[in-house]
């Protein structure tokens, strides 16, 4: 039985606690917050409930294997998980419409013919196809396997150029490249395309074609929601920590590794040192690099609303900017504020998050540059400028508005992507030293995080 410090209660800590538990190691989990989670945070109010991080759950098979692994029980003996019909709303600003249904191929190629046109479904499902190529190719490599020591080549299968193109050198193909060629530079299929880079934190202008996985994963698997919101799971995988016999130390912030000719020995925390085998680090500064170019943040608004949610109403829906390209220049070269952005409204149907049925708990979620500071005021200022860009979209909440919490996120790391830059990997190099969580490979999001504990856990091995 070795002795094992997680450091980071965030779920790929949770996760990494849990696995190494049940191969019979004696795991202390040491966290600088006073609670668990990370980012899979909630707030409360008034018989209101939100989810602070994500709201929504992609890729299950992640979780269902952690609980099946921990527990021999499936997951939904331990959350509520319903897939989420239809699987977004999205308004673009010359007024079109398009639904897109869950875990549907066929559906959305449909939607996509209805909204704007005969043969947008095509292509669209023509980019989508060669994003499942991208997903065979780098599915063991970069999300079930340890970090491989080259960055592999994107595997997008480029069209074969024509015409006049077939004479220009040869480059990288970026997202892009990919709305301009492929999808004949469309502006809905465009904005379309851009929002799961946007989403994600990518730059759809330098992001590597490879970044058409995302769509793939989620068009093809779905997105599921959770009841009692994605902090009813953090919940579950504490408790699933506690009945393996994990120890929690909360407000207890790790100050420096301890070494000893070279290899990791310890932590050093405010009450001593505390010794261990092996130290898993989540956090940026300890063991962990923090990238040289940050990803962006998010702003977050919490609403509370009254009123009942209104019938048919769409757990996602996505308001487009108002100009895709000034957009990311703001987010990515300006590092400004972007005005009528691209905004992702979350309305969960979960009595459970509400005080009673007439009233309403709805979050809106938009990427901002990284490192930006915000006053009170500047938050509430462009909270305001948010609800009345949604207004303008023909979803206008402001007349049922009961309160609203702004939030501000920093830096939330992206998911690695072949041909793209890989997070850092889960054996850095010094022993004793392993690395979970969004800042190590196969980077940010709630399924890879919990992917990085299964690689490190398999690194570890059983007691």
């Amino acid at each position: 039985m070795a002795r094992i410090i997680v450091v980071g209660a965030g779920m790929g800590g949770l996760a990494a606690a849990s696995r190494l538990a049940t191969l019979g190691h004696r795991v202390t989990v040491l966290e600088a917050a006073g609670t668990h989670g990370g980012q899979v945070g909630a707030y409360r109010r008034e018989g209101f409930a939100f989810d602070t991080g994500p709201g929504l759950l992609a890729l299950p098979a992640v979780y269902r294997d952690l609980a099946l692994k921990t527990g021999r029980e499936p997951l939904e003996q331990l959350v509520g998980l319903r897939p989420v019909e239809p699987e977004s709303r999205h308004l673009f600003p010359d007024g079109t419409e398009l639904v897109l249904a869950n875990a549907s191929r066929g559906g959305v190629g449909q939607a996509l013919d209805a909204a704007f046109g005969a043969g947008a479904g095509e292509r669209w499902g023509e980019v989508v196809n060669r994003g499942r190529t991208v997903w065979e190719a780098t599915r063991r490599p970069l999300l079930e396997e340890p970090r491989p020591a080259v960055d592999p080549a994107d595997p997008y299968p480029v069209p074969a150029r024509r015409g006049l193109s077939r004479l220009l050198p040869h480059r990288r193909h970026t997202l892009a490249d990919v709305a301009a060629r492929e999808l004949g530079g469309a502006p809905g299929p465009t904005a379309l395309l851009g929002e799961y880079a946007l989403r994600h934190g990518l730059d759809p202008r330098t992001a590597p074609a490879s970044a058409t996985v995302l769509p793939y994963m989620e068009q093809s698997f779905g997105v599921w929601a959770v009841d009692g919101g994605l902090r009813a799971l953090a919940d579950a995988v504490f408790e699933r920590c506690a009945k393996r016999g994990v120890e929690f130390r909360f407000d207890t912030p790790v100050r420096a590794l301890e070494l000893v000719d070279g290899r990791v020995t310890g932590v050093r925390t405010d009450d001593g040192a505390l010794p261990a085998d092996a130290v898993l680090s989540a956090v940026p500064g300890l063991g962990v690099t923090a990238p040289a170019d940050p990803a962006p943040g998010r702003f977050t608004v919490l609403l509370a609303l009254d009123g009942a949610r209104p019938a048919g109403t769409a757990h996602r829906t996505v308001v487009h900017a108002a100009d895709g390209a000034a957009e990311v220049r703001a987010v990515f070269t300006d590092r400004t504020l972007p005005d009528r952005p691209t905004v992702q409204l979350l309305r969960p149907d979960d009595p459970s998050l509400v005080p009673g049925p007439d009233a309403e708990a709805a979050v809106l979620t938009v990427t901002v540059p990284p490192g930006l500071t915000l006053t009170e005021g500047q938050q509430d200022a462009y909270a305001e400028q948010l609800l009345a860009h949604l207004a303008a979209a023909g979803v206008d909440l402001r007349g049922r508005l009961r309160w609203r919490e702004t939030r501000l996120t920093g830096s939330v790391p992206a998911p690695s992507l072949a041909g793209g830059r890989l997070a850092e990997p889960n054996e850095p190099g010094v022993p004793g030293l392993y690395l979970i969580g969004a800042h190590a490979h196969p980077g940010g999001g709630l399924a890879r995080v919990g992917m990085s504990a299964s690689i490190t856990a398999g690194l570890l091995g059983p007691a």
